[in-house]
């Protein structure tokens, strides 16, 4: 193998691929990551894989020689992040060693590599359901639903997104037990929700790999193919494999209440802020923020008393439909949601002080947050 290639979108893509190299190898060639030099083509496509995420990426270069072989991630990318920019060229060879050179205008280094026959394939899916989405909406709706999934790798299947076809396009739901998000994206050409029987679960750390990847090149259309195990997301150059999550995943639709006996309208940016200030205070007890809905001054107030610290309270205008009601909720949750809106105006919807609420974004994205309430003694 022998190619030349400008070191700054070699470096580049070294660190795109690295988030899939596996932290703790089973084996070796795990902690490397794939070359592949095309003299057709004169490209260098890179790929690591830790056997749960894949990712593949390609990058134009002036390939002599073509070949493969696989060089240590950590190693390759220390060195070649701190070589100054400038051609980069990288000859490797074919031996037991497989010690590969990389020549700059300052210098030259070697490292040993392994075969990339040794390397796993990434998984391909032939005969699986596929979707054509926009980069923009899937960046939207995993970027609305993301936050909302758990962390507890106890509860496995909730620390995906859900994703399922509806008939007014692909949903999104994410949930950690005590919130849940769901957002729907507008049909998209090629995703017929009468034919396509989508519902799979897609680990979060994968898809926060994808939004990074999609952000530094966000136009054009997204392939997303699924089969029994896998998920495979597809773009220009660049590709991205996960594991699906095999569990069942609750039944999230059953929590969203039909009908609400009170709502509230909410200028978004002034709630959030005030949430955030109250919550210098929340933060000194248990993160419990309480709402009070005043329906004859059409306010709402959020209040903090934090016992043996300190007390706080603000006032924000509201429109409010039905009898003014306290409520109390963890501030955190409401903070997460609203600042994940893009919106001037929010609705918040609930029936009871312990009954489900939902938040919902006017005039954007189609989306329903719910969060449960906090029981709070008198």
């Amino acid at each position: 193998m022998k190619l030349a290639c400008a070191q700054n979108n070699l470096n580049a893509h070294l660190s795109l691929v690295s988030r899939a190299v596996a932290s703790r190898p089973t084996h070796p060639v795990l902690a490397n990551v794939l070359l592949v030099a095309d003299e057709e083509s004169q490209t260098l496509r890179l790929s690591a894989f830790d056997l749960s995420l894949g990712i593949q990426t390609s990058m134009p270069a002036r390939v002599d020689v073509g070949g493969s072989l696989t060089l240590p991630s950590k190693l390759l990318g220390d060195i070649v992040s701190r070589l100054a920019e400038g051609e980069l060229v990288i000859e490797g060879e074919e031996s037991d060693s497989f010690l590969t050179t990389l020549t700059c205008a300052s210098g030259r280094y070697q490292m040993r590599g392994l075969s990339a026959e040794e390397f796993p394939e990434l998984p391909v899916i032939e005969d699986g359901q596929e979707v054509q989405l926009s980069a923009e909406s899937l960046i939207d709706g995993l970027k609305s639903s993301l936050f909302s999934a758990s962390s507890d790798e106890t509860k496995q299947v909730l620390t995906g997104v859900h994703l399922s076809m509806q008939p007014d396009g692909l949903e999104f739901a994410a949930t950690d037990g005590h919130r849940l998000a769901v957002v729907q994206t507008m049909n998209q050409e090629g995703a017929d929700a009468e034919e396509t029987a989508l519902a799979v679960t897609v680990p979060a750390k994968a898809l926060q790999e994808l939004i990074k990847m999609l952000e530094r090149s966000s136009n054009g259309t997204v392939s997303v193919k699924f089969d029994g195990g896998q998920a495979v997301f597809e773009w220009a150059d660049q590709r991205l494999t996960s594991r699906l999550l095999e569990a069942q995943y609750p039944n999230y639709r059953q929590l969203l209440p039909k009908q609400f006996a009170h709502s509230v309208t909410i200028d978004r940016r002034g709630f959030l802020s005030a949430l955030e200030r109250i919550s210098v205070l929340a933060d000194q007890r248990n993160n419990i923020v309480k709402v009070m809905l005043d329906k004859g001054t059409q306010t709402a107030t959020v209040s903090v008393d934090a016992q043996d610290v300190g007390s706080g309270q603000e006032t924000i205008a509201a429109q409010i439909v039905g009898e003014g009601m306290d409520v109390a909720f963890n501030v955190r949750y409401l903070i997460d949601g609203l600042k994940t809106f893009s919106c001037t105006d929010v609705q918040l919807q609930l029936n009871t002080p312990t009954s489900p609420a939902v938040l919902t974004p006017l005039g954007s994205l189609k989306m329903s947050y719910l969060v449960m309430p906090v029981q709070v003694r008198s």
